[in-house]
């Protein structure tokens, strides 16, 4: 009788706490995580040289990317981390599922083993990762809408300096110079130079379907990814002018060649240093007449040049300024993923009513003549954890950047999302209850 008694004082406050674990938790967090943010909200895009604001261009987001807002923002901000933050993030997760499950296991079953416990543990993890896997599959594979750049002016001009097609080795098959175009054009680039490895094949598809006034569609320039002392740069403009200075396997730059190419004033090759590479090697040119490298990436969109120009950022502003470089960003994409990280924005009036070879001259012209004045960089925002005590802090630091960079619009549609999801989800709640179940 005593225990029937203390089971019946036991169960209102059992009931309570069975009422609160049924609350929408999740949809209750990221309701917090949208006002709060909102509060401390920051622009998607800023100045990579100096970290401010932009006032000459804004992020543009399609309807179709506000529709799939939550989709949209977790995609992106993957495609953005780099190696270290990616490792940071895989285990951060891991270690967090398999702490969940060691705390419920107890509970699903009370004479579990330890050994069986371990197997059930490392079943889970198991399907984390493979959820993980599909979760970079899908933001890297599935076709989906892209923010992309406007610019504040007609004489602005947005440049990607490093991009691939399938004829690099490491390139997407079947990726082809239509497909750059259309990937670029969404992301709001009015011109990309085709920088394929030991190949111009795909700078020479892209230069054949060119519009014949620029403007009327994005722009692909020639280029080339070559090796010179050691370090990767890309040659502008390398197969119609200066294909002489490359090795025959297209691979090495000739130095006397090089030199002799930059003898004539106003014509020598322009030579931009990429990332991931060794600062302490980089060869500024010396002035005018002479060779040597002319620009340098502040931003490259590959995980691992994403994590060099964050970590080096200083230091790669002080090479620009010392060597009088421009300052320019590369996608380095290869056909994978839908995010651009960031852009190259120069001045070039009456650009759009000119031909393609017109632009690629004024384009070199430019950084010969202006160096590190001649350019500015736009990347996208993603909280920098690449070293320190920020490393481990990955995961929740870079999410509530995620949040921070939302806009209004993109706020309403993740409140929508998330009241739909906990709707469907006390659905199938209530269907599963038995009949005369609280």
């Amino acid at each position: 009788m005593p225990r029937d008694d203390a089971s019946r004082a036991d169960t209102p406050l059992t009931t309570r706490f069975e009422r609160l674990r049924r609350l929408p938790w999740i949809a209750l967090t990221v309701l917090a995580l949208l006002a709060l943010s909102a509060i401390w909200a920051i622009d998607p895009i800023r100045d990579a040289a100096t970290l401010g604001p932009i006032a000459d261009a804004t992020l543009h987001r399609p309807a179709g990317y506000l529709l799939l807002a939550p989709l949209s923002a977790i995609f992106d901000t993957l495609t953005l981390l780099s190696v270290r933050q990616h490792v940071a993030l895989v285990v951060t997760l891991v270690l967090v599922w398999a702490l969940w499950w060691w705390r419920r296991l107890p509970e699903l079953d009370v004479a579990i083993t330890p050994g069986r416990r371990a197997v059930r543990i490392a079943a889970r993890v198991g399907i984390a990762l493979t959820a993980l896997v599909g979760l970079y599959l899908a933001a890297i594979l599935l076709p989906r809408p892209m923010a992309g750049l406007d610019t504040a002016g007609p004489d602005l001009v947005a440049i990607d300096f490093h991009t691939h097609t399938k004829y690099s080795h490491d390139g997407r098959p079947g990726w082809d110079a239509e497909d750059v175009r259309e990937w670029h054009r969404k992301a709001g680039f009015d011109v990309a130079y085709v920088s394929d490895h030991r190949t111009f094949d795909g700078a020479r598809e892209g230069w054949a379907n060119n519009p014949t006034s620029s403007g009327e569609a994005t722009l692909l320039l020639p280029a080339i990814e070559a090796v010179w002392k050691g370090e990767h740069v890309n040659i502008l403009d390398a197969d119609r002018m200066y294909r002489g200075i490359l090795d025959g396997t297209l691979r090495d730059v000739d130095d006397a060649a090089l030199r002799l190419a930059s003898l004539v004033s106003g014509n020598e090759p322009v030579l931009i240093e990429t990332i991931p590479g060794d600062l302490s090697k980089v060869d500024p040119a010396k002035g005018h007449g002479t060779p040597g490298a002319r620009a340098i990436e502040l931003v490259d969109g590959a995980p691992r040049g994403l994590g060099q120009g964050r970590r080096d950022r200083a230091r790669i502003i002080a090479l620009a300024d010392s060597g009088n470089l421009a300052l320019v960003a590369g996608s380095d994409h290869h056909g994978w993923g839908h995010t651009a990280s960031a852009w190259t924005l120069m001045l070039l009036p009456g650009w759009r009513a000119e031909p393609p070879a017109e632009v690629s001259k004024a384009i070199s012209g430019v950084i010969r003549a202006g160096g590190r004045g001649a350019t500015k960089v736009v990347e996208r925002y993603v909280a920098d954890t690449e070293t320190g005590w920020r490393l481990p802090l990955t995961v929740p630091l870079v999410a509530w950047g995620m949040f921070r960079t939302l806009s209004l619009d993109e706020r309403v549609v993740w409140l929508a999302w998330a009241a739909a999801l906990s709707l469907l989800a006390r659905t199938r709640w209530m269907r599963r209850r038995l009949p005369g179940e609280d």
